[in-house]
């Protein structure tokens, strides 16, 4: 099964380091967060790539087109004729299909330019810029379970700030450590969608978030996929931070 990844973005929240690479390629203990998304893919058996790019597309090209070379034993003789003998490899049983989707493109019409390296069959789509300590086999399952063209998985991320539980006569009873939100559920990505999702796309305008998603709704297409462990976006420098943490204290959620 391929795995579409929206990697083309300005990241523009970001820009203190996004100015020199794009947002997926911003590293995450000392590898890029596209690597980390990949591997939890990876984990669960995925590893046909699709990966849509914009910004400095480049910057990913070169990545992958040395990633086998950083990544093994190498003996290079020039002694014999420039002869170069790989003693062992730790590259990923990975494809990856790189596609320039366009600089402007939305993330609608980002997935309709890779439609064709997808084909007719059921594929996984996510941000390059979130890691989750999601089972994907399980949101895989579920979506087999309905029959629909798309699933969500959506989440309650945690407020920003603690909150005080009070009284009615406003007497601080108890404080709450960053309580989720207003019970509202958000889009996490981690999407599974069959081939029917592209006719809801019309093209490189369209912003998936918006009239797909509203349309495939409207006609019962949509189902989500309620995910309450750890999810979270790299949008700002201190998501960057607080993730960087996380990889280097060992206690990385994601890691599998």
């Amino acid at each position: 099964m391929k795995v579409v990844i929206l990697a083309g973005g300005y990241g523009t929240r970001i820009s203190e380091e996004s100015h020199l690479r794009p947002k997926p390629m911003i590293e995450i203990g000392e590898k890029p967060i596209l690597w980390h998304i990949m591997k939890l893919y990876s984990h669960f058996g995925f590893n046909d790539f699709v990966i849509c790019l914009g910004y400095k597309g480049y910057y990913v090209k070169e990545y992958f087109s040395h990633y086998y070379l950083h990544n093994s034993d190498i003996t290079f003789d020039y002694t014999n004729q420039n002869n170069v003998t790989v003693h062992q490899h730790k590259a990923e049983p990975w494809k990856v299909t790189l596609v320039d989707t366009g600089l402007e493109t939305m993330t609608g019409g980002r997935l309709k330019r890779v439609a064709h390296y997808i084909g007719n069959e059921t594929f996984m789509m996510t941000y390059g810029d979130g890691l989750s300590s999601i089972d994907l086999a399980a949101l895989l399952e579920f979506h087999h379970s309905h029959n629909k063209t798309a699933t969500v998985t959506v989440t309650q991320p945690p407020g920003r700030f603690g909150a005080m539980q009070l009284n009615q006569q406003s007497r601080v009873e108890a404080f709450m450590e960053k309580p989720k939100g207003d019970n509202s559920w958000i889009n996490a990505g981690f999407f599974v969608l069959e081939p029917e999702v592209f006719q809801y796309i019309e093209g490189d305008h369209t912003v998936f978030e918006k009239k797909p998603l509203e349309n495939m709704a409207r006609n019962g297409e949509l189902m989500g996929y309620k995910f309450e462990d750890f999810w979270q976006p790299m949008d700002t420098l201190r998501d960057k931070n607080y993730l960087d943490q996380l990889w280097k204290s060992g206690n990385a959620p994601w890691k599998k």
